[in-house]
This record gives structure tokens, C-alpha cells and sequence, in this order.
């Protein structure tokens, strides 16, 4: 039986879209459909389902997933013990981040990186959302919040500053403001309350119940561009901002909130030699950057 087929097999099983295995193994969603359909032929009877929303496993399919998995589990053993060097490097290594880190601190970082490992293929997920390891849709996760179950090794990767900033066009337009209350009356950009995808996004009603907003988006990115053009107040995380000339703190010493990114990587592939280098790759990036992550208070320019 050739294992191949059973790896297309157990991606499909998991991501239960053509189009989901397929990203998963970098490969066309034809070369997925060819492959299950040539596993079948080989076993003699179906193993998925075709429904309107994607694949399901029949009963058949149900009961060889656990073998496949189990063949999986052999393979990677073998696979952990090989000794590796960054030019034998190879495979898949998908990142979920958040839109703002992934985009900002991690991207250009992590393309200097594929380049020294040129047979390691690297997806970037920087998204406004959670992305679920419990769904396969990244390798390793980086988190506003801690996984709380489930076979997955954690660690805190680092903790970082948000504060109230607003354009130099903006506040020469509207005044100084040297105290919460004088934030009265004043336009502010955030995030979008029923589509926050984490609690830990919750910061604005910490400091102040704005009166209006001029922007509210799922985007942090969106978010820091219209503070740029002089749209209104907004707390950014200080990697981005700090990074932008045209803003300026406001009510610095007192506007300042700290958040964790947690990575999370399932325990079963935690040992595989592309994993430990992207991990430790990860941390090291990331401990390079910790002056842009926890700027110190003395940072920005007061308002």
C-alpha cells in the first residue's frame, strides 16, 4: 500500500476540504482528489463521503484513520532521531500569528529565514483571527491566550506594551490631552466588539468608554492607518506604532497596557527536526526584538 496515499489520506481526513489537504501538502486539490481516489480503488471501497460542505469519513474511512495516524506516529519517531542540517531541512511548516505581530515582527524575519533553508517551505498565517491547531490549520501557534487543553506543548513567547496613540495632525486639529477626562468628546478607531476574536483585545474600556468612533475594524492594521491619516485616538500595540513618525503618544505613563503572545505546537510533531528549528528560530526572533515589543516608557513623545 503506498504510504503516500495514506498521507493525502489522513490530511483530507483532518481538514476535511480538497482545498484544505492540498494547502497542507502543497499540492494542487486535483493530485488530492487522484490520490484518495487511487487509495479507494486499492482498498476497495469508499472512504469519504462527498458533501456539499467538503468530505466526510465513512465508516470504512473511520476505522483506518487511527491505523494511519498510528503509522504517522512511526514514521516521525524515526524522523526525530535523524540527525539534521540546515541544508537537509524539508517539508511544510505553517505559522498561525495574529495579523499585527505575524505581519509586522515575524514576516520579514521569517522570509530571511526560508532563504537560508531553501527546501523548507514556510506559511505565514497572519490573521485577525484564532487559528486552531485542534483543527490543523497551523503547525505552531502563536496566541493571544494560553491553550487550556489538549495534547500541545506551550511556552510564553513574550509579553508586549499597547498605548493611546493619535497623528501629530490630529492633536495640532484638537488639543492637548493630559488627563482621561479630557478624552471627552473625542474620536476613536477600534476593534469591531462582536467579531473580537480574544478577550485579551478588550483593552479600550479599561481606559475610557469612547463617545463616537471614526473607524472600527477587525483589521489592527486598518486600525494603525487610520490613526495615520488623522482619523481619531486608538490603542496600537507599540511594534507598530512606535515604528510610525507621524504619531504620538497620548497620556504617556498612563495609557499603557501588556498583553502575551503564547506559542503552542502539538505535542506529536513538537520533536520533528523542522519543527525545533522553526520553534527556536521563533524565540530567537522574537528575544532580537524585545525592545520593539516593550519599548521603554520613555519611548514616545508626549501629546
Amino acid at each position: 500500500m503506498d504510504w503516500d496515499n495514506l498521507r493525502f489520506f489522513l490530511e483530507l481526513a483532518r481538514t476535511g476540504t480538497l482545498v484544505g489537504a492540498a494547502r497542507r501538502l502543497t499540492v494542487d486539490h486535483t493530485t488530492v482528489a487522484r490520490r484518495i481516489q487511487a487509495l479507494e480503488k486499492e482498498i476497495g471501497t469508499a472512504l469519504f463521503s462527498r458533501e456539499s460542505d467538503g468530505h466526510r469519513l465513512t465508516e470504512a474511512g473511520r476505522r483506518l484513520q487511527p491505523q494511519v495516524e498510528a503509522m504517522e506516529s512511526a514514521f516521525r519517531a524515526v524522523e526525530s532521531t535523524a540527525p539534521a542540517s540546515n541544508e537537509g531541512l524539508s517539508g511544510l511548516v505553517r505559522i498561525g500569528a495574529t495579523e499585527g505581530f505575524g505581519t509586522v515582527v515575524l514576516a520579514p524575519q521569517l522570509a530571511l529565514f526560508a532563504q537560508q533553508h531553501p527546501k523548507l517551505v514556510i506559511d505565514l498565517l497572519a490573521m485577525p483571527r484564532l487559528v486552531h491547531l485542534s483543527r490543523r490549520e497551523a503547525d505552531i501557534v502563536i496566541s493571544l491566550e494560553r491553550p487550556a487543553r489538549g495534547p500541545v506543548v506551550v511556552t510564553k513567547l513574550t509579553d508586549y506594551v499597547l498605548r493611546l496613540y493619535a497623528s501629530k495632525q490630529y492633536l495640532a486639529k484638537h488639543g492637548a490631552i493630559r488627563s482621561r477626562e479630557d478624552l471627552r468628546g473625542h474620536t476613536f478607531i477600534s476593534y469591531v466588539d462582536d467579531l473580537l476574536f480574544s478577550k485579551e483585545l478588550q483593552y479600550l474600556d479599561e481606559l475610557y468608554k469612547p463617545d463616537s468612533f471614526a473607524l472600527r475594524s477587525t483589521s489592527i492594521l486598518a486600525q494603525h492607518q487610520a490613526t495615520a491619516a488623522g482619523a481619531g485616538i486608538a490603542v496600537l500595540p507599540a511594534f507598530i506604532a512606535e515604528r510610525d513618525k507621524s504619531l504620538r503618544r497620548v497620556l504617556p505613563g498612563e495609557a499603557n497596557f501588556i498583553r502575551t503572545f503564547w506559542m503552542s505546537v502539538p505535542a506529536e510533531t513538537r520533536h520533528l527536526a523542522r519543527m525545533k528549528v522553526v520553534w527556536d528560530f521563533l524565540k530567537e526572533t522574537v528575544e532580537a526584538q524585545r525592545d520593539i515589543l516593550l519599548p521603554p516608557e520613555h519611548g514616545g513623545e508626549p501629546a
